[in-house]
C-alpha cells in the first residue's frame, strides 16, 4: 500500500501554486493532514489529438496528488464526447463521431505519461457507467437537478437571454459530468477555471446520492503564446507536450514578456522562491527577458525531454536564430512528383498537420521556400530541383524529387 505524505508544507503547495480556489481548502487540508487516501479525479474529453502546456497545468496538479500518495483516476470523457462540452460557447459544439473519439483517445494515455506515473493511475472512461443508463434512471438523475440551477450558467443564461438555441443534451452535459464523480466515488476533482460549474454540480450530485461531496481545485486557463487567448490548437498558439524539444524551445522564446513569470510558475519544476526572485529581476529591469526566457524554455524542454535535449535545443536555437546559421542536419524528403500545391506540400512534409493549419501558414506569412516567404496557397511548387521549405524559423527541411 503506498504511504500518503502528510508533510504539510508540501500539501500547502498543493492546494496554493497552480490552483486558483479551492472548495472547500479547509475540509481538503484536514483530510490531507489525518493520512487519508483520496481518490482524485480528472476528466478529459477526447476532442483533440493533441495534449499541450494548456492542458499540462491540470496534469501536473494531479501528479502532485500523486507524488502524496493519493489515487489518482484519468477519466476520459468518451461518452460526453459524443456531445460535447458547450462551456464557453456562444452554440452548439458539434458532437464528435464514434471514430474520431476512438482516434482521439489512443494516443491521450501516452501523452499524459509525461507527466503521471501511468502505472499508478486508475484510467476510466465514463460510457462505462453513462452508456448503461435507461430512459428511466436519467429521468431519476434528471430531477436531482434543477432548470433555475443549469439556466444560471453564464454561457447558458446568455445565449437563453439572446433566444439562441440551447439543446437539452447540453443541458444534460454538465449533469452527467457531476454524475461521473459519483460513479466514481471522487473525493476531489481538479478542472480548469472554466469548469467551475461542472465541477460544482459533481457536488450537488454526489450529496442527492448520499455521497460525502468532493472538495474542488480549479487550476488557471494558460494563456497561448501571444497572450490574451486561452492556449489553444484551434488558435495556433499552442506548444504541444510532443513537440520537438528544439521546436518546443524556439515557441517558449516566442513568449510575450509578460507571460515569463507565469509560465515559471505553472509550467517549471522550479521552487517558488526562486520564481519570486526571478519576478523581481524582471520587474527591476536587472535581467534581460530574452534570458530568462532562454532559462524557462530549458526548463520547460527538460521536464519533457530530459536535460541533455533541453542543452542540445538550446545550442540549436542560439546556432539558428541567434547567430543566422543554416542547421547541418537538416532532414532531406524525396517526393516523386515534378511540383505540388505548396499546401499540400506542407502536409506531406510534416511542416503542416492539416490543409487548414497550412492554409494560415501561408497567410501568416510563416512558410519560406529558399528565404523567400510564400504568400500564395495557390502557389505550385517546382519540384525538379532541391528546395529549402521552411515554417517560421526553426524548422526546415530539403525535398527535391
Amino acid at each position: 500500500m503506498t504511504k500518503i505524505i502528510t508533510d504539510e508544507e508540501r500539501i500547502n503547495e498543493a492546494l496554493t501554486r497552480g490552483a486558483e480556489e479551492v472548495i472547500v481548502k479547509e475540509n481538503l487540508e484536514k483530510r490531507m493532514l489525518a493520512g487519508k487516501p483520496l481518490r482524485i479525479k480528472l476528466g478529459i474529453d477526447p476532442t483533440g489529438s493533441v495534449l499541450h502546456l494548456g492542458h499540462a497545468v491540470v496534469l501536473r496538479k494531479l501528479r502532485q496528488f500523486q507524488d502524496l500518495g493519493h489515487q489518482v483516476i484519468l477519466l476520459i470523457g468518451d461518452f460526453t464526447a459524443r456531445i460535447g462540452d458547450p462551456t464557453g460557447r456562444s452554440s452548439a459544439r458539434k458532437p464528435l463521431s464514434d471514430k474520431e473519439i476512438n482516434d482521439n483517445m489512443k494516443s491521450y494515455q501516452k501523452q499524459a505519461g509525461l507527466i503521471l506515473d501511468m502505472k499508478k493511475v486508475e484510467v476510466r472512461y465514463n460510457s462505462e457507467w453513462l452508456n448503461k443508463l435507461d430512459f428511466k434512471e436519467l429521468v431519476i438523475l434528471s430531477s436531482k437537478v434543477t432548470y433555475a440551477q443549469v439556466s444560471q450558467r453564464a454561457d447558458f443564461k446568455e445565449r437563453i437571454k439572446n433566444d439562441q438555441d440551447l439543446s437539452l443534451q447540453e443541458f444534460l452535459y454538465p449533469v452527467m459530468q457531476g454524475y461521473d464523480s459519483v460513479a466514481l466515488k471522487a473525493d476531489v476533482e481538479i478542472g480548469g477555471t472554466d469548469q467551475k460549474f461542472n465541477l460544482l454540480m459533481g457536488r450537488q450530485l454526489q450529496k442527492r446520492y448520499n455521497q460525502e461531496p468532493q472538495e474542488i481545485i480549479t487550476c488557471p486557463l494558460l494563456e497561448g503564446l501571444s497572450g490574451g487567448d486561452k492556449m489553444s490548437k484551434s488558435l495556433d498558439n499552442y506548444i504541444a507536450l510532443t513537440e520537438k524539444p528544439e521546436e518546443m524551445y524556439g515557441k517558449i522564446m516566442s513568449l510575450t514578456d509578460e507571460l515569463i513569470v507565469r509560465y515559471f510558475e505553472l509550467c517549471t519544476d522550479l521552487p517558488e522562491a526562486e520564481i519570486k526572485s526571478i519576478a523581481a529581476e524582471l520587474k527591476g529591469g536587472k535581467t534581460n527577458p530574452r534570458d530568462l526566457k532562454m532559462r524557462l524554455a530549458r526548463e520547460i524542454v527538460k521536464v519533457y525531454h530530459g536535460e541533455k535535449s533541453a542543452t542540445a535545443a538550446e545550442d540549436y536555437f542560439v546556432r539558428t536564430i541567434q547567430k543566422k546559421e543554416t542547421p547541418t542536419d537538416i532532414k532531406s524528403l524525396k517526393l516523386k512528383v515534378q511540383s505540388l500545391n505548396i499546401v499540400e506540400l506542407l502536409v506531406q512534409t510534416g511542416l503542416a498537420s492539416s490543409k487548414g493549419e497550412a492554409r494560415r501558414l501561408i497567410e501568416q506569412g510563416g512558410i519560406k521556400i529558399d528565404g523567400e516567404a510564400v504568400k500564395d496557397i495557390k502557389k505550385e511548387v517546382d519540384l525538379s530541383k532541391e528546395i529549402m521549405l521552411q515554417r517560421g524559423k526553426l524548422q526546415f527541411i530539403k525535398v527535391t524529387v
